[in-house]
């Protein structure tokens, strides 16, 4: 006889059933699996299931209520500990019911599944739980970031572009920018949740069943949103995961690129803040040195993010319906990553020590203003603006050969760089160019909407504000509408035991 007694039930791969051979060690796959966060999922789907089946009359309801019961044991005893050490991956569920309750009862429960519809909505349901971790970091450091970018919506700096001085702004307005960018970056998490929240249940391996099982109440019992109507593509779309992985690589790039400017802001030539001595190492050789080492360990992250996505893609790019292929892998990787990295922005931020100073001193240092002297001619001298372009241009470059500071620029030289080019002087007055060549002032005449003049950055500021407080209240309902599916599933267990 080839069955085994049932409590030595090893699973549905038994020796002698197909396979003449057992597994070959290290190749357990799902049926080895071992990881908390799936064994969890698959427990969700187990519960959820066994109450589906039962409500309709798919299997006798003595034997759905007698395997639920034995669930809840198992999570008294705890679940994961017992999966375990019960064995059997995605399949201990199984194994521990048929080893408790025998083959009549325990063996009943796989009725109208199979191993792929179980991975897909372990998968899922992975996924959007890394999702709502990305969506509350990311409103974490909203939360302060926004306060630090009120505090400097007057510090002006120099902004960079190609890693050189471009134009002054303020250290408030890049990091409303920051922002800007996170709100974003909370919406894709949001828009990618409501995809990935579909239920592949139901779908079993490629076709579905013939059994009427109930997918939409396997969905609703498990949080599902909704059901992924095509058995095939609930099965064989893997686009889930490479748009889940998307969001959190795109959001370590980020943060990457902040940590950057971070790191160059606190250099000795720039100078323009400090990082508190608790974010820095030092060196076993140089006494002097302070390295704030998470900055660069998050170029790391974000460069090591981006391979696993590549590596994710690659292992995916397979026929439909091919073994193998799972980004799971890089979304822990990248997930933990973008995570981690927004828990030490907003740690940080707030506690750089900023100097005002400085930032104002070098605003105006390297000719940044540059584009108001421009500016001044098109106004005052009604120039075409590439004529007055290049007559700054020539300024600019006149100043710097005979080693004038802007700020000592006179409208003498200006004229020069004038008739250089055009023949003819500028004729700015000292004061016009005076106040050109003023950093504050160049922050001040940007009131255009987005700009970082005082008035136009409070506005946006408050904008800011008030999107942030709608998507924490975004994400706090998408939290409770899982946690009421939790209580709607026990209920449900509870009503079908009477």
């Amino acid at each position: 006889m080839l069955q085994p007694p049932h409590s030595e039930y090893a699973g549905p791969r038994g020796v002698g059933i197909r396979m003449t051979e057992a597994l070959q060690p290290g190749m357990g796959g799902a049926y080895g699996e071992t990881n908390p966060e799936l064994l969890e999922a698959y427990h969700l789907f187990d519960k959820a299931h066994l109450v589906m089946l039962g409500e309709e009359a798919l299997i006798p309801r003595g034997a759905a209520v007698a395997m639920l019961a034995a669930l809840r044991d198992m999570e008294q005893a705890g679940m994961v500990a017992t999966r375990n050490e019960v064995g059997g991956g995605m399949h201990s569920g199984e194994q521990y019911l048929i080893r408790r309750l025998g083959y009549d009862v325990g063996g009943r429960i796989h009725l109208g599944r199979s191993t792929g519809d179980f991975g897909a909505v372990a998968r899922r349901v992975r996924e959007r739980r890394r999702l709502l971790e990305l969506g509350e970091a990311i409103n974490r450091l909203r939360e302060h970031l926004l306060p630090v970018a009120a505090d400097h919506l007057g510090t002006v700096m120099p902004g960079h572009t190609g890693t050189q001085h471009a134009q002054p702004t303020t250290l408030g307005h890049q990091l409303l920018a920051w922002t800007a960018v996170l709100s974003r970056h909370f919406d894709r998490v949001m828009e990618s949740f409501a995809r990935v929240n579909q239920s592949p249940a139901g779908a079993a391996i490629l076709t579905g069943s013939s059994f009427p099982v109930n997918r939409q109440r396997t969905a609703e019992l498990m949080g599902f949103d909704g059901v992924i109507r095509n058995t095939v593509d609930a099965i064989q779309g893997h686009d889930d995961e490479l748009e889940t992985l998307s969001v959190a690589v795109s959001l370590t790039v980020c943060l990457a690129r902040w940590a950057n400017d971070i790191n160059f802001w606190s250099t000795s030539e720039a100078g323009y803040v400090r990082v508190p001595d608790r974010f820095c190492g030092t060196s076993s050789i140089m006494a002097q040195k302070r390295n704030p080492a998470m900055l660069p360990a998050m170029r790391t992250a974000a460069a090591e993010s981006t391979g696993a996505f590549a590596a994710a893609a690659a292992a995916l790019n397979a026929m439909s319906g091919d073994f193998g292929g799972d980004g799971g892998g890089a979304l822990h990787q990248t997930s933990d990553a973008a995570v981690r990295g927004c828990q030490w922005l907003a740690e940080l931020v707030p506690a750089l020590e900023v100097n005002g100073d400085r930032m104002r001193a070098q605003a105006g240092a390297h000719w940044a203003q540059a584009t108001d002297v421009a500016a001044a001619l098109v106004e005052e001298r009604g120039w075409p603006w590439r004529v007055a372009h290049q007559v700054t241009a020539v300024l600019v470059r006149l100043s710097e050969e005979r080693g004038i500071a802007p700020r000592d620029t006179t409208p003498d030289l200006l004229d020069e760089a004038a008739l250089a080019y055009m023949g003819e002087p500028a004729g700015l007055t000292a004061d016009v160019l005076r106040d050109a060549l003023d950093p504050e002032r160049f922050v001040a005449r940007r009131t255009i909407f987005g700009g970082p003049a005082p008035d136009s950055a409070t506005a946006e500021l408050e904008e800011q504000q008030e999107r942030l407080v709608l998507d924490q209240q975004r994400q706090a309902d998408t939290l409770e509408r899982l946690t009421s599916a939790e209580r709607r599933l026990e209920s449900a267990i509870d009503a079908l035991a009477g």
